[in-house]
Formats: C-alpha cells, sequence, structure tokens
C-alpha cells in the first residue's frame, strides 16, 4: 500500500498538515479500473490509561472530554495523537498520554491496531494499554480543548451502551479491555 503518493496512476490533489488527499486510478480484484479518493495519513497511536489497580474488580480508566469541530462538541476519547515521521507508535502513545492528561506510565501494553476507516483512509491507529500510572504536567496543544476524567471500566460500557460514547477507537478499545485483557 503506497502512503506516499508514488503509485503508478496515483495523483495528489491535496498536501495538508495533517492529511494528503490522492486519486488512485486501480484495478479492483474483479478486474474493474476505478479512480478512488483517498486520504493519506501518518498513522497514529491511542492509549487506554488504567489509574486503578488492573487487579480490581472495576478499573478506573483515564479518559477526556475533547471538544472535535467535526462532531460540532464534545467527545470521550481515550487519549491519542498522530505519529512523528519515524516515530515508534508505543512511543508516539506514552507522549500523547504524559501531553494530554499529564500521567507518565509504568508500564505500556501493545493491544491491537485498527484501520480507521477503510473506505476512503489508510490511518491505521496502535492502540496500547497504560498501567502503574503517575502524576505530571500537561503539554496540551493550541487547538485541545479537552478536560481529564476518571471513569470506572462500568461506566464507561454503560456510556457506549447508552451512545454517548461515539467515538470509535474509544468504543473499541474499552470494548476490547473489558473482554480480552487479562488486567480485569
Amino acid at each position: 500500500m503506497s502512503t506516499s503518493g508514488d503509485l503508478p496512476g496515483t495523483r495528489r490533489v491535496y498536501t495538508g498538515r495533517v492529511i494528503n488527499l490522492d486519486v488512485d486510478r486501480v484495478v479492483l480484484p474483479n478486474g474493474t479500473t476505478a479512480d478512488l479518493e483517498i486520504i493519506r495519513h501518518p498513522g497514529a497511536s491511542a492509549i487506554v490509561p488504567i489509574l486503578s489497580d488492573a487487579e480490581a474488580s472495576d478499573p478506573t480508566l483515564v479518559l477526556i472530554r475533547q471538544y472535535r469541530h467535526a462532531a460540532a462538541g464534545y467527545l470521550y476519547e481515550i487519549p491519542a495523537g498522530r505519529l512523528n515521521d519515524g516515530e515508534d507508535p508505543a512511543q508516539c502513545a506514552v507522549r500523547e498520554l504524559a501531553e494530554e492528561t499529564g500521567y507518565r506510565a509504568g508500564r505500556v501494553e501493545h493491544l491491537f491496531s485498527m484501520f480507521t476507516t477503510p473506505g476512503f483512509t489508510d490511518e491505521r491507529i496502535h492502540v496500547f494499554l497504560a498501567s502503574g500510572l503517575s502524576e505530571g504536567p500537561t503539554a496540551h496543544e493550541a487547538d485541545e480543548i479537552l478536560k481529564v476524567e476518571q471513569v470506572p471500566v462500568s461506566r464507561a460500557l454503560a456510556l457506549i451502551e447508552g451512545g454517548e460514547i461515539q467515538d470509535a477507537k474509544t468504543a473499541l478499545s474499552i470494548l476490547y479491555l473489558a473482554r480480552y485483557s487479562r488486567h480485569e
């Protein structure tokens, strides 16, 4: 998969600060030729911070409520951010955790990686679990309007069920943690 627009038949339409837009002329598996608009993204990391003892019956997560213009309001999210050029996904996750919440992780474990919306973007998010947290200062970017909240897993699951957690990476990460994590 090309992420730099170097495939034959790829035309760069837009180059931006966060994303690029290409039109790829491709031959699909059924032999049909199609022009597909693809948003190129460098990828991202996200992290599920567990504040309380991982062995607790209902561990407490650190979530953020962040203003998102595209969603026309605030969303519950796990800390996440775009990978810098050549940055290791685990390092990105740890950096975003500290910048957005002020917490530092004593332990970081990879949970899974996912495509966000493969119908039109190549963005892939690497999701990690953070435990052994200690507090420190935040370093919010100018466009980050957010509040840090401590939420028990049971409440986070209720927020997903009630439609209050609408961010896909956050919902999937919490559901994954609740179902598959060794830290229940």
